[in-house]
Parts: structure tokens; sequence; C-alpha cells
């Protein structure tokens, strides 16, 4: 019987389950884009429209202003007398009137009425100036105005109902791809059986919690307390009732293409760490009778819901940047220089730095590029240990420079520090830890040649590799500069979420329509296939199908992702509730025990969780003990983000070496397979060394050498 990704992979099926599964999320994040475009958008006509026409903002709801109810005519004389009379037969039916004086004063009354008639003509005067200021060009560009803030207005009240049908649309996606992240890929029947059974069961405890909570706020409603967002407990149901309904038949339709046997162990390293997650988190809440904990901390997810769909859309831009020749051409300018692969790979990361603080997080800079940037290290002679080193830690190197997601999430979470004192303190500890990865590689990488081609040959090949890259410059310059202009507003860690998939899709279209450039997979595959000269010719590819693809690829990948996230926020939660942390002293006595412990658990908190989720566990938890114990914010938050870092390079999860073992495939080489210990893991001891050595300097250097604070960490 065939599986799914057979049956989807034959002519004809493969379109049809594209859009299947790519037109659902282009909506999704379609309106995404549309909501963080919008509200920049409507900002900006808002001060168009004050500065255009005065009053704007009375003009833009002129049709709920009425007439003033007063009268600006009336005989102010008469009305005197009328008041007059009238409280001087109060005090006639007042029998205590003598008590509390019964005297008339007119003068009083005059100055109130004359104050009243000199307000009523203010109004009319004001009225009147509205109406002759209410033009049709005021009511043309107020009703657009109006309908874009309703339909910004629709779109940002309902973030939640965007971030769940992400969630559970991507999930299904990678469930039924089998794409989940797991500590090694299934390679056997019994790894996909054992596979199977756990996300099987963890999606069934997903669906429970959900059912359980959904029944205590409807009860809890059902007795007068006003409960938010009710409707969203019926999406968690429905979806992850939709979740355990796939498991269930991938269950019954088992895969045939694989060998019928494998070793118990490594089926258990088969398993989704989302699934490990959920279980471990389920069980630990049962056991304190919360039953319910994974649907509540994962509609505390959901607070963040902007930050998370905002994730999205860098997937997006990482996904549609795979569609692209960009990488390759970027490659194009240090390929003339012929450097050997030791400074080959100090010049991949600083190059890279910067794709991945705009791409979000490290693991979308892996998926987008690290293909091709492991084959660039690779045709430079780099050896496949050292070349799976350096795409995985490419993926660390940029966390802290502007507009990277993760600083923004820290920044939004506290006032203690601001992401400028972040970025700033973020281009410091890049270069430190290209430094750290230059000095290991020289000394621990073997001997080789450390020359490069002559300067006569290695400027002009520069110079002419550049000419190609002008139109990428020119596009990516143009949205920026339209959107200054327009919105007035330029590219930051805050506008980078919109901005960036317009500069991708332009520079699709670009390469699409007027560059006619060949797929990118083709033209990458064919030099590592067959000879230039016998690639076979292949058909173009469209804007819409590659943007189609490029939503299609990232739909799984967003699924893998928010899935494991979701089930860290739970699994902070447990690490919040358990009360572990709370046997952490809150006074040490020492900076240094403090900083050493501090960094050992944040460094655990890493590999074992996401960063967003980890962010939310440790500025509700370690952020407090860091500053009671005199350890300055910007310093500690460096340090916290470096640790992840270090997190995600460190085994048994390792995140990044997992996702660039996602995009590269298994080592194949000898070394790799039979060579020692230190040959076959290379790959994991360098990044630990780089990054552990880096995590050393910044989080002991500012207390041994203060002048070491002031350059790395800028804190003065």
């Amino acid at each position: 019987m065939a599986s799914l990704e057979q049956s989807l992979a034959r002519p004809g099926v493969l379109g049809v389950s594209r859009w299947l599964s790519g037109v659902p999320m282009l909506v999704i994040l379609v309106l995404t884009l549309l909501a963080s475009v919008g509200e920049t958008l409507h900002s900006r006509l808002l001060e168009i429209g004050g500065a255009t026409w005065p009053d704007y903002f009375n003009l833009r709801v002129i049709d709920q202003v009425g007439e003033p109810a007063c009268n600006p005519e009336r005989n102010l004389e008469q009305a005197v007398e009328r008041a007059v009379a009238a409280r001087r037969q109060e005090l006639a039916d007042d029998p205590f009137a003598d008590v509390f004086g019964g005297q008339v004063d007119r003068g009083a009354i005059r100055e109130s009425l004359a104050t009243q008639a000199q307000a009523c003509q203010r109004d009319w005067a004001s009225w009147h100036r509205l109406q002759a200021l209410d033009t049709p060009a005021v009511r043309v560009f107020a009703t657009l105005e109006a309908g874009l803030s309703q339909a910004v207005v629709l779109v940002t009240g309902n973030r939640r109902v965007l971030l769940g049908l992400m969630l559970l649309f991507c999930a299904a996606a990678a469930t039924l791809r089998r794409q989940h992240i797991a500590l090694r890929p299934v390679e056997s029947q019994r790894d996909d059986r054992v596979a199977t059974v756990a996300q099987l069961v963890a999606n069934s405890l997903l669906l429970g919690s959900a059912w359980l909570y959904r029944d205590q706020e409807l009860a809890q409603a059902a007795a007068g307390m006003p409960i938010a967002h009710l409707f969203m407990h019926d999406v968690w149901v429905v979806g992850f009732g939709v979740l355990t309904l796939i498991s269930l038949w991938q269950l019954g339709r088992p895969r045939t293409d694989l060998p019928a046997h494998g070793g118990w162990g490594r089926a258990l390293l088969s398993v989704p760490l989302y699934s490990i997650m959920c279980l471990s988190a389920a069980l630990q809440f049962a056991g304190h009778g919360f039953y319910h904990g994974i649907a509540v901390y994962l509609n505390m997810m959901a607070e963040l819901s902007a930050l998370f769909l905002s994730l999205g859309l860098y997937v997006w831009v990482g996904m549609l940047l795979a569609r692209t020749h960009l990488p390759r051409k970027v490659f194009d300018l240090v390929r003339p220089w012929q450097l050997p692969p030791k400074w080959l790979g100090v010049v991949v990361l600083l190059l890279t730095a910067l794709p991945t603080a705009y791409s979000g997080a490290s693991g979308i800079f892996i998926l987008a590029a690290g293909m091709t940037l492991y084959r660039e290290l690779r045709r430079a002679g780099t050896s496949e240990q050292l070349a799976l080193a350096t795409t995985a830690i490419s993926g660390s190197m940029g966390t802290m420079l502007r507009p990277c997601l993760l600083v923004v999430i820290v920044a939004t979470l506290n006032n203690t520090v601001t992401t400028d004192e972040l970025f700033s303190a973020g281009a410091r500890v890049l270069l430190l830890t290209a430094l750290m990865y230059a000095l290991y590689v020289l000394f621990l990488g073997g001997r080789s040649s450390l020359r490069i081609a002559p300067l006569s040959q290695a400027i002009p090949g520069t110079l002419r590799a550049l000419v190609p890259l002008l139109p990428y410059v020119a596009a990516f310059a143009a949205v920026v500069l339209a959107w200054e202009w327009l919105l007035g507003r330029g590219l930051d860690e805050f506008s980078a979420p919109a901005i960036l998939p317009l500069v991708m899709l332009l520079i699709v279209a670009m390469e699409r329509w007027w560059l006619k450039a060949p797929d990118p997979e083709s033209a990458d595959a064919a030099p590592d296939t067959v000879p230039p000269t016998e690639t076979p010719p292949t058909p173009p590819v469209g804007f819409r199908q590659a943007v189609l693809r490029a939503t299609d690829d990232s739909t799984a990948l967003i699924g893998a992702l928010l899935m494991l996230m979701a089930l860290s926020v739970s699994v902070g939660g447990l690490v919040e509730r358990s009360g572990l942390l709370a046997l952490f002293p809150e006074t040490l006595g020492s900076v240094w025990l403090t900083l050493g412990l501090l960094m050992a658990m944040l460094v655990l908190i890493g590999m074992i969780m996401d960063p967003y989720g980890a962010v939310l566990l440790v500025n509700a938890t370690l952020a407090p003990i860091a500053l009671d114990n005199g350890i300055h914010p910007l310093h500690f938050w460096v340090m916290t983000v470096l640790a992840f870092e270090m997190g995600y390079l460190t085994p048994p999860v390792a995140l990044n070496h997992l996702l660039t073992r996602q995009v590269v495939g298994m080592p194949t080489s000898w070394e790799s397979l039979h060579g020692s210990f230190w040959q076959r893991n290379f790959r994991y001891i360098l990044p630990v060394l780089v990054m552990g050595t880096t995590l050393l300097l910044v989080t002991f250097g500012p207390a041994a050498w203060p002048a070491f604070g002031d350059l790395v960490l800028a804190l003065g």
C-alpha cells in the first residue's frame, strides 16, 4: 500500500498537493502581512489627513456630529428675566428658603448665561467651519481611511485566530509529511511506527487538555464570569482533533518504502521533540491535578500572537530567499579570492550574520540558505565535518544584530534594556565569536595553505561578480525607500516583518520576469551532478509557481517550529510551577558564583527549549535573580541570548545541527563514518568550543576586567 508521500510524488498529484497546502497558508501569511502594512499605512493616512485638513480628526467622523442643541441668537436680557423669575418661583415654593438665604443674585445669573451664550456661539462657529471644510475630497479620503481602519481592526483583532489556524494547519502539514523535528531521522519501519505512536499519544493529550480547559471555561462563562476569546477553545479542540485523526490514519498506513527492521534505541530517538515535551509536561501536570495545563500555556502563547505571526513571515522570507539566486550570487563575490577553507569559514560567518538577523532566528536561515552555504564550503575544499560545523554555527552569528526578532521579544517583555543597547552589544559579540572561530580553526583544522589569489586577480573578479548583484540591491533599496517615503518609517526591527516579504516577492518577480533566471534548485544542483555543457534544460518556473512552492515549503517548517515552541512554553510553565527555580538563592554573595550558575542554567534551557519560549521563562524566573545579585541587565540578557545559542549547538538536542541535517542530509564521508571520535564528531566539537569560549568571555569578562565590558558589552 503506497504511502501518502509516494502518492503525492506522482506526476500531477504534486501540483494539487502544493495548491491544497500552499494556498490556505498563503492566505494566512498575506493577511498577516496586510495587517502589518495596514497598521503603518493607516497611521500614515492619519498624519496626512491632519496635515492637509485642519480638524481632520473631527471631519473623519462628521456624519456622527450633529448640530449644537443651543440657540446662539437668543436675547440675553429676556433670558436673564426668565431665569430670575424661575429662581424666585423656586424660592417661593421652598419652605426652607429663608434658612439658606432667599435672595436672587441677578448679576451671577447674567454672568452664567453670558458664558453659556459664548460657548454656544463657539460650538456653532466650529460646526459651521466643519461644514465648510467638508469637501468631496475630504469625504473620499475619510472613506478610504475609515475603510482601511476597519479592515486593520478586523484582522488585528483576530490575530489569535490567525495564529491558531497557522499553528494547526502547518502542524497538520508537518505531520502528514513526517517533517517534525527529531533527534534522528526515520530510517526504518520501526522508527516510523514508534514516531507515529508517540505523535498519536501526544496529539491525544493535546486534544484532552484543550477539551478539559474548554469545559472549565464554559462552566465559568455559564456562572456569569466574563471570559475573553472563548471561541478559541473550539479552534484548539478541532485542530488537535484533526491532528489526532491524522496520526491514527498514519498508524494504519505505515510506510513501506523503508527497511523492515531497526533498533529500538534508534527508534526512540526518532520520536519528534514536541511529542517528548508533550508527554513529559502532561505527566507532570497530571501529577499536580492540573490536567489542562498544556492548553492553559498554549493560550498564554496566543497573548504574543503578533510576534509568533511575525515568525511565520520570517520563515516565508527564508523560503522565498531559497527560491532565488541571491545566496549564490553573494558567494560569487568571495569566490575570486580563492580563500583557503579556514579563512573562507570566517568570511562566511561574517557574511551570514546579517541574513540571520533579518531571518529572525537561527534555524530559519539554516533552512533557507544552509544547502547553498554547505555546497560552497565543500567546493572550496572544506572537509565535510568542518562544512557541517560552519553551516550549523552560521545560524547563531546574527541573533543579536538588528532587526532580530528574538531581541525585540526580550526588549518587549521587560523595560530594563532597549533594543538599541542589545543590538550595539550584539555587533561586538559577533566580532568576538568570529575571532574565536578563526583561532580554533587555525589551530585545530590541520595543516593547509593560507595563500589567497593575487589582488590583481581577486579584485577584478569581485567587481565583475558585483554587477549581477546590483539589481538585487536596487530592489531592496526601492522597497525600503518607498516604505520610508510613502509611510514615513524606515527599516527597523518593528517594520522588518512587513518590509522583508515585500523585498523577497519583488526579487522573485524580478528574477522570473526580467532576468529570466532558471529555477535555483536546478541551477544549484547542476554543477554537482553533470558538467555544465551537459546540463539538461529545465522548464522555467514562473512567479506564481515560485511563490506557491516557497509557501508550500514554509508550511511544514512553520508547523514543526511552532509546535516545538508551543510545547516549549508548556515545559517552561512546568518548570516555573515546579518550584525548582525557587531553590535558587536570591543572593549568593558572590557575583562569580551567580554568573556561573546562571550561565549553566541558561545553556541547559537553551538545549531543551526554543528561544521564544525560553525567553518567556527566563524573564519571569532568572532575570529577577540576576538583577537582585547586582548583574547589569544588559550583561545578563547578552549572556542569555549567547547561552541559548550555545544550547542550540550542544548535544543531545542541538537544534541547529538537526536543521542542518534536515537540509544537507546525514554525513557520508569516510571520516564521518569510520574516523576517530574527534573526526566523527568535529561538527559538534567545533561549535561548542567556539560558542563556549565566547560565552565564558562574555559571562566572566566584565567581572574580571571592567574594560572588557566596555569593549564587548558597551556597559560603560
